[in-house]
């Protein structure tokens, strides 16, 4: 599967945006999706997981009751909807497919195919 990742940008503090995640392939209903970010100097991290379905989703504690993720597996596409943003969210944005976990997974070393990146810049 091919992923591309989309809607980052530059918004200021308490601001609003929506990432997108479009997979090529007929078989977008088969993996688990998960988005990750990477700071510069940090490492890359989970961000937010959701299941085949989407009827189970993960969130890392930073971003619980900010961030909603959600997928449209008629549509090929998963989403992160990011509202409340800080500057600590700053990073470039990944989207990630894992073939193999039965469930959401959130570690980095569990999904087989990643997007290019799209970075997220928060202003104070």
């Amino acid at each position: 599967v091919q992923l591309q990742a989309s809607g980052g940008g530059l918004v200021q503090a308490g601001g609003s945006l929506r990432l997108s995640c479009a997979a090529s392939g007929r078989t977008f209903s088969s993996y688990v999706m998960g988005w990750f970010r990477q700071a510069p100097g940090k490492e890359r991290e989970s961000v937010a997981t959701i299941s085949r379905s989407g009827g189970r989703t993960y969130y890392a504690d930073s971003v619980k009751g900010r961030f909603t993720i959600s997928r449209d597996n008629a549509k090929n596409t998963a989403f992160l909807q990011m509202n409340s943003l800080k500057p600590e969210d700053t990073a470039v944005y990944y989207c990630a497919a894992d073939s193999t976990s039965s469930s959401i997974s959130y570690r980095v070393w569990n999904y087989d195919y990643w997007g290019q990146g799209t970075l997220v810049t928060v202003s104070s």
